[in-house]
C-alpha cells in the first residue's frame, strides 16, 4: 500500500508540472525555458553502493573551476581513470580498482561536481552540466598525470569522449552506455514534461549561453567522424538499455578510428557496471599491448 500511495502522489505530481508547461508554452514560454534548464541540469543523485574490494584509497581534493571535487586513488603505475555518469558516484565503478591494481595500474575516480562528495561546481548545489563533467576529468588529469586509460559511463562517456576530441591526450578509452549526443534527448524531455517547441528552443539557446559552446559541440558521432587522431576505443552497450539507447555506441563505434563494439543483451544500464564478462573485456582492452610497458 505503502508503494501505491507513493506511486499515486508521484504520478499526480508530474500531472501538475506537465499542467504548468503547457500553460507556460502559451503564455510564458521565456519561463518555461528557465525551469526546464534547471530541471535539466539537476541529477537525481544513486544511493551509494558497496566500497571498491580494494578497499579505501588515498583521498584528495582537486581544483576544478575555483570549486574541488573529491578524488579517490589506489595503487601505483601509470595511470587509469574511472568516470560516473549522471547522478553517480566514484564506487560505481568500483569492481576495476583490484584487478587493475594488481595489474600495476594505478586507479584515479572521481565524484564530478555537485555528485557525492564533491563540491558545486559553477552552477551552484545540487546542479552541473557535461561540460563541468569534462572539466573535472581534466582537471584530475592535470593533477595525477597522464591518462593510460578513462573508463566512463553514460553521460561520463559522452564528457569523456567530448574532453578527448578537445584534446585531452589518453592512450586508450573504455566508453560503457555512452550518451553520443544529450540534445537527441530533449524531444522525449519535452514529451514527458508536457512543454513544445517555443519552451525547447528557448531551453537549447539557453543552454548553450550557459556553457559558451554550440550544441553541435556535443554530438560525438559527427565530431569523430574522419578524425584519425583519436585513440583506440572500446564501447560496450546493452541492446535493452532503457535510459541510453543502444544506436548511441553504435553510432560512437561506427564514427571513432579503431573501435571496439561490444554489445550485451539483458544488462541494461548499470548492470553491465558489476558484470563478470563486461569487466573482463574492459580490463583486457586496457592492459593490452601496453605502450608504456614495452618501453620500459
Amino acid at each position: 500500500m505503502t508503494l501505491l500511495r507513493k506511486s499515486t502522489i508521484v504520478r499526480a505530481k508530474l500531472a501538475s508540472v506537465r499542467l504548468l508547461f503547457r500553460g507556460m508554452e502559451r503564455l510564458a514560454p521565456g519561463l518555461g525555458s528557465v525551469i526546464a534548464l534547471r530541471l535539466w541540469c539537476t541529477p537525481r543523485h544513486a544511493e551509494p553502493g558497496p566500497r571498491p574490494a580494494a578497499g579505501p584509497g588515498t583521498r584528495y581534493r582537486v581544483p576544478v573551476n575555483g570549486s574541488t571535487v573529491v578524488a579517490e586513488t589506489w595503487g601505483h603505475g601509470p595511470v587509469i581513470y574511472l568516470v560516473h555518469g549522471w547522478g553517480g558516484h566514484r564506487d560505481q565503478l568500483g569492481d576495476l580498482v583490484a584487478p587493475l591494481n594488481s595489474a600495476g595500474y594505478q586507479v584515479v575516480a572521481f565524484d564530478a561536481p555537485s555528485h557525492g562528495e564533491s563540491a558545486p561546481g559553477l552552477l551552484g548545489p545540487r546542479r552541473a552540466n557535461l561540460p563541468e563533467f569534462a572539466d573535472a576529468l581534466r582537471a584530475a588529469v592535470a593533477y595525477f598525470g597522464p591518462a593510460h586509460a578513462v573508463i566512463a559511463h553514460s553521460l561520463g562517456a559522452g564528457a569523456t569522449a567530448l574532453a578527448v576530441l578537445d584534446g585531452l591526450p589518453v592512450s586508450r578509452l573504455v566508453l560503457l552506455a555512452p550518451m553520443a549526443e544529450p540534445v537527441a534527448y530533449t524531444d522525449a524531455f519535452a514529451h514527458g514534461l508536457g512543454f513544445g517547441e517555443r519552451i525547447r528552443t528557448g531551453f537549447l539557446r539557453r543552454l548553450e549561453r550557459q556553457t559558451g559552446r554550440p550544441v553541435a559541440d556535443f554530438d560525438i558521432p559527427a565530431r569523430a567522424a574522419g578524425r584519425t587522431d583519436l585513440p583506440p576505443v572500446l564501447v560496450v552497450h546493452d541492446r535493452r538499455d532503457r535510459e541510453v539507447r543502444y544506436a548511441d555506441g553504435v553510432a560512437i563505434a561506427q564514427t571513432w578510428p579503431e573501435p571496439t563494439l561490444v554489445s550485451t543483451d539483458g544488462l541494461g544500464h548499470r548492470r553491465l557496471l558489476r558484470d563478470r564478462a563486461v569487466l573482463g573485456e574492459v580490463h583486457g582492452f586496457v592492459t593490452a599491448r601496453d605502450p608504456l610497458r614495452k618501453a620500459g
